[in-house]
Formats: C-alpha cells, sequence, structure tokens
C-alpha cells in the first residue's frame, strides 16, 4: 500500500521538504516509491558511489520522472522550466511543455509511434495520463525500475545509456501476465540551463522492445480492468 506521507526519498530529492507540504499531487497525494526502489535495489547491475556523476544524474532523471508523472501545477517543478522545456523521441520533431500536456501526459509522450492506428497495440492518441499510467502499473505492480549505466558527459548537457525493468505480474491491453521481466535500453540527453533547471531532454530506445514483453501473454477475454485515481498503485510507480 502507498503512504500518504513521505518522509524522504533517497534517489528523488526533491521529493522531500517543507515546500513540498502544499503541493498538487496528481493522484492526491505523493508518491511512495518504497517497492519499486526494492526492485531496483535488488536488480541494479551496477551502485555508484555517492556524489559521483552517475549517482547524480541517476537522481536527477528519477525526480524528473516523478515530478513529470506526479505534480499537475508546472510551477511547482524543481527538476525542469517548463517555459523553455522541450522533449524529443527518437529524433522526432521538439515539442513543448504544453504539447506534452495536450498529449495527456503519463507514459504516453515516451510511446509515441509513427505506426498507422490499426497497428498500435498501445495507442497514445487514446489513452490519458490516468489510463497509460494505469495500463502499466497494473501491469508491473511492483513497480518500472530505472537504472543509469553509463554517463558519458555531465552538465549542462548530460547524455547518459539507461536501463528500464519490471515483471509483468499483471495484465496489460487484454493480455495475460508471465511473470517474467521485461527489460529495455536506451540512451538519453539532457541539457540544463544555467539554474541547473532541464530545458530539454531526448529520448532513443525501441518501444517493441517494452511492448513485446508486455503482449507475450495470452489474450484475455473479460471488460478492461478499470480504478479510480484513488487508487494507491497509481502512486506508487517510477
Amino acid at each position: 500500500m502507498a503512504s500518504s506521507v513521505v518522509e524522504g526519498d533517497k534517489y528523488r530529492s526533491y521529493l522531500s521538504g517543507d515546500d513540498e507540504k502544499n503541493t498538487e499531487w496528481r493522484y492526491g497525494a505523493p508518491p511512495n516509491y518504497d517497492v519499486v526502489n526494492k526492485l531496483f535495489e535488488e536488480g541494479r547491475t551496477k551502485i555508484w558511489p555517492a556524489g559521483s556523476l552517475e549517482e547524480k544524474v541517476q537522481n536527477l532523471v528519477k525526480t524528473w520522472e516523478m515530478e513529470i508523472f506526479h505534480k499537475t501545477n508546472p510551477n511547482e517543478y524543481k527538476s525542469l522550466d517548463p517555459k523553455k522545456y522541450t522533449f524529443s523521441l527518437n529524433g522526432r520533431k521538439p515539442i513543448n511543455f504544453g504539447q506534452l500536456r495536450q498529449l495527456g501526459g503519463g507514459y504516453n509522450p515516451l510511446m509515441l509511434t509513427s505506426l498507422p492506428e490499426k497497428l498500435r497495440v498501445y495507442n497514445p492518441a487514446d489513452e490519458t495520463a490516468q489510463t497509460s499510467h494505469l495500463a502499466f502499473t497494473t501491469a508491473f505492480p511492483r513497480g518500472f525500475a530505472l537504472e543509469i549505466l553509463h554517463v558519458y558527459t555531465g552538465p549542462p548537457v548530460i547524455v547518459y545509456k539507461f536501463r528500464h525493468w519490471g515483471f509483468v505480474e499483471g495484465p496489460f491491453k487484454g493480455h495475460a501476465p508471465t511473470g517474467e521481466m521485461v527489460e529495455f535500453f536506451g540512451m538519453a540527453v539532457f541539457e540544463l540551463d544555467e539554474h541547473m533547471k532541464i530545458v530539454k531532454v531526448e529520448f532513443f530506445y525501441d518501444r517493441g522492445e517494452l511492448l513485446g514483453g508486455l503482449l507475450k501473454g495470452t489474450a484475455m477475454d473479460g471488460p478492461a480492468i478499470e480504478a479510480s485515481s484513488s487508487c494507491p498503485v497509481l502512486r506508487s510507480t517510477g
């Protein structure tokens, strides 16, 4: 169960503090990352020394992900500047913060594709922030862990290689869970301004590596799973 009180998170430096007491959280309370932190600690392949560039980048990326998924008021973001911010996936034309919000948020910007709509097993155009979040948190009840594998350059332009993984222990888009681990690898570029705020993000990865594992289970019959935004599962991902 997710707790409504967060004392702090060693992997996300901006998740606690007096200035977070009045934060507008998407699901009514701050997220609790205890479950996915456990998955991360059990499955990571590298342990970065405290204070190292890699450890700092890992904290920044996890904090950015937390704010993008869980904070609704752009003025409360600490990791990025929404007025300057742009996002690009696999070489596509960058989109600004307003355009990102029009996509619905959640996993939608990270799952953009040029495939014809009839061939999209996951179609960002049909998803909201809540439905996309629910789809992935249902499939990965222990969370979807992120590990920084290598940092090639430091601020103001950070280039790094990452690994994302989780265990498919819940259904996804009508497919039964397999219990197997799904993982994919990619590269990312984060550009920071003079205030150390993220102003540009570029991701490069094959979303098929993720979806292939999620759709490996047998097709299921019956209605789709539904849940309200008060569901504690929705508050404990990343």
